[in-house]
């Protein structure tokens, strides 16, 4: 268990430094006239980034097992169908996904995935 530590730490750091570029920096105009158009406000208090960096460390604690049983390919696909495709199947069902942020999204969101993994793989080795 100690040794999984700094590898997780280390890959959650990158996922929460990836999430907050690609949603609050690059795209977040875009959320904020898509939940604007729907009438709500874009969640954006403390405690949604508190949340966020909750979900970060956990996402990389699911590549870090992940990538313990599978090759470093399946470990990237797993992973992103566990912490992207399947989120935003759900929040575009609920409505509050804006569709043509995807194009983006899912090019930044594999790129994320494969360094969190990448960053896992090799400090795992060195502990």
């Amino acid at each position: 268990m100690k040794k999984a530590i700094a590898p997780i730490v280390f890959a959650a750091l990158w996922i929460v430094f990836s999430e907050f570029i690609r949603n609050q920096v690059l795209f977040q105009d875009l959320w904020v006239e898509h939940y604007n158009s729907m009438g709500l406000t874009f969640p954006t208090a403390p405690i949604n980034g508190v949340v966020w960096m909750i979900w970060s460390l956990l996402f990389a604690a699911v590549i870090y097992v992940i990538s313990s049983k599978f090759s470093t390919r399946q470990t990237i696909l797993l992973s992103w169908t566990v912490g992207f495709l399947m989120v935003w199947l759900v929040i575009g069902n609920l409505g509050v996904l804006p569709y043509k942020l995807l194009i983006f999204a899912v090019p930044l969101s594999l790129l994320e995935v494969c360094v969190a993994t990448l960053l896992i793989t090799k400090f795992r080795k060195y502990k």
